[in-house]
């Protein structure tokens, strides 16, 4: 347990920078740039996907956080949440590389997230500008009305403080108890799901992905670099595997039912696309 609760601790300090950033940004936009600042931004963020894509890869969740922070104050597209959910690495590179995968598996493991994030995301804004045409979005100031925050009389930096702490709060305590869970359960129960299901490894690697905890991201890498599962059944894993990023999104974005939803589409284009890998017959080993 002391393990559990250090790892809780080194992993939430790792936030904060991230999510200190992410608020002060919104913070700033809202109330110092004025509307016709924020219009801009969106409209800028018509490539937003692209670059989500790219930030995605890095092997930091922190990534995923901010994404979830600024899709609640709808600072960018839902298409840029999806590509920086699908192409975010967690822990995956430090494992490739500590059990010296190689550059060339690492590169098409990278390289095929990136794709798939930015392809589908702007396939996501594509589908939802369609559905969504002609209404307007949300301002980033319910974020503050939501939190209740007070910002406009505190400031934008301590209100960014407001913010950070109490999601860090929240993140803290969910990440405490998945830890404590993962630790009672153990690493190799949870692989066992792969073996024992084979006909359905992508579906189950999809949904162990979604676990909000690096346990997962690690579980179905040493999994796929053992031979345990397939390329197909791990990138679905590692394509659901946002980090954090869905708690935050639980947290910062009030409509449940959107939240949801925002999880199962994460769930089921991860796992079209390993299923089609593994039907394609693709190895990166």
């Amino acid at each position: 347990m002391k393990d559990v609760i250090i790892d809780t601790l080194i992993d939430n300090l790792k936030l904060l920078p991230f999510l200190f950033l992410t608020y002060l940004l919104m913070e700033y936009i809202e109330h110092k740039t004025g509307e016709k600042a924020e219009a801009a931004i969106r409209r800028a963020g018509k490539i937003g996907p692209l670059a989500g894509g790219v930030l995605g890869i890095v092997p930091q969740c922190g990534f995923s956080a901010s994404a979830s922070g600024f899709y609640a104050g709808r600072v960018i597209s839902l298409g840029t949440l999806i590509a920086v959910f699908l192409s975010t690495s967690d822990e995956m590179l430090p494992i490739c590389i500590s059990h010296q995968a190689g550059i060339a598996v690492i590169a098409k493991i990278l390289a095929f997230k990136a794709v798939a994030g930015i392809v589908l995301g702007f396939l996501t804004d594509a589908v939802m500008l369609l559905l969504k045409k002609g209404k307007k979005p949300e301002a980033i100031h319910c974020l503050c009305e939501n939190d209740d925050c007070h910002c406009e009389e505190e400031g934008i930096i301590r209100s960014a403080l407001h913010h950070t702490v109490k999601i860090a709060a929240f993140i803290l305590i969910i990440t405490f108890a998945l830890n404590t869970a993962i630790h009672f359960i153990g690493e190799e129960n949870l692989g066992r799901l792969f073996v024992d299901i084979p006909v359905l490894s992508s579906a189950v690697a999809g949904l162990v992905g979604l676990i909000p905890n690096c346990a997962a991201s690690v579980v179905i890498t040493e999994l796929f670099l053992q031979g345990v599962i397939s390329t197909g059944a791990m990138l679905s894993g590692l394509l659901t595997g946002s980090g954090i990023g869905l708690l935050v999104l639980f947290r910062t974005n009030r409509n449940i039912k959107e939240n949801i939803g925002i999880a199962l589409l994460v769930w089921l284009l991860g796992t079209a696309v390993g299923a089609a890998v593994s039907l394609a017959g693709v190895s990166f080993l």
